[in-house]
């Protein structure tokens, strides 16, 4: 008997454990399935493992199908990216730089959530004429249309008066990627592309927050959202969390509405030209689990600045890092994934799945520890 065939009941039974349905592949014995081994990893790493046997991977909060891509190399990307983007580009309507509108001091966002159907595993008891035993059986619960509105200020004078300031309107990329999660989160989709399960224990940190959108609407799903920006944007953020959480306040305290939101300071510049040993100083936070960078790729002398706050936060093994651009400047995103894949010991992941439209892409970063 191989040593995989000894332990196959095992495995099963683990599988069990765990919730997950899967046969074993037919070359199981190739494997060497080592249990004791496994036995001394966490919960997580064993589902992780098993995830990418089926049909997910999962990294920390994060989880892409199986149509995900690696990416090896930044040419290659570019190329297949964009060839994407002009066969599905049929619009002769200009798109414009991306964001919403400019003119308005104030606007309402809304998000219609859609109704769903999800599967509950309830407990029932089953009888017969010999025993008496409980099993689960499987029920659909409805989940009802919803909608959620939030209240955000712009500074539309900065824009124009202040050099390279970008983040203080909102831009289309941060309200179609909302749209995706909330709905997600709101259907209970299992395949979700960041998993509720572990998300509602998870520090997010979000670089470039500009208005704040993502903080407002995705602060109720998690332990702690940390909303990052220049100090010139601080009292932008601070006054659009305020309106959306009512007697809020920077670190105030549960069960305060919004308790769980801290507006930063986080100039990837300066963390960039200051010493590593003196970084902590300028974030002094704890460790992240998930930093979302969503429509922060657009200046080439930003950068390198970026990948290296991206590199500093992320910590091996635990942080998952989502990054989301609009296809404008080819030679900027090439130089991007260039500067990303140069640092050591980085997976990074096209996500698949139809998740986003285009003219968006979207990756997933994940830190190997190093050996």
């Amino acid at each position: 008997m191989t040593p995989a065939a000894e332990y196959e009941p095992l495995l099963h039974e683990k599988m069990e454990y765990f919730g997950i349905e899967a046969m074993l592949p037919e070359d199981y014995g190739a494997l060497q399935i080592d249990l004791r081994a496994a036995a001394a990893r966490s919960v997580e790493s064993r589902m992780a493992w098993m995830d990418e046997q089926g049909d997910a991977i999962l990294r920390g909060v994060v989880q892409i199908g199986p149509d995900s891509e690696p990416v090896i190399d930044p040419d290659e990307e570019v190329f297949i990216i964009y060839s994407d983007l002009q066969s599905t580009n049929k619009s002769d309507t200009p798109r414009g730089l991306g964001y919403v509108d400019s003119r308005q001091d104030a606007m309402t966002i809304s998000f219609e959530l859609k109704a769903s159907y999800y599967p509950n595993q309830s407990s029932t008891t089953v009888k017969n004429s010999t025993s008496q035993r409980a099993r689960k059986v499987q029920k659909l619960v409805k989940i009802m249309d919803k909608t959620v509105q939030f209240e955000l200020f712009q500074d539309k004078t900065a824009l124009r008066s202040r050099r390279g300031d970008t983040g203080s309107i909102l831009w289309k990329a941060s309200i179609d990627f909302t749209q995706l999660i909330l709905q997600q989160l709101h259907a209970q989709v299992p395949n979700s592309l960041l998993k509720a399960s572990i998300l509602k224990s998870a520090h997010v940190l979000e670089l470039g927050a500009g208005t704040g959108l993502l903080a407002v609407a995705l602060a109720p799903y998690v332990r702690h959202y940390t909303v990052t920006d220049i100090g010139d944007l601080q009292s932008l953020l601070r006054k659009n969390i305020a309106a959306n959480f009512t007697g809020w306040s920077n670190h105030c305290v549960s069960p305060a509405p919004g308790y769980n939101v801290s507006v930063e300071e986080l100039d990837w510049v300066t963390l960039r030209n200051t010493a590593p040993v003196q970084r902590r100083n300028l974030v002094a936070i704890d460790p992240v689990d998930l930093v979302l960078a969503v429509d922060c790729i657009y200046h080439p002398s930003l950068l390198s600045p970026l990948v290296e706050t991206i590199n500093y936060l992320a910590v091996p093994e635990r942080t998952a890092v989502l990054v989301v651009v609009e296809l404008r400047a080819e030679d900027v995103i090439r130089e991007f994934l260039a500067l990303w894949l140069s640092r050591s010991g980085w997976e990074i992941w096209r996500v698949g799945g139809g998740l986003v439209d285009k003219p968006y892409v979207m990756w997933l970063g994940w830190r190997v520890a190093s050996t």
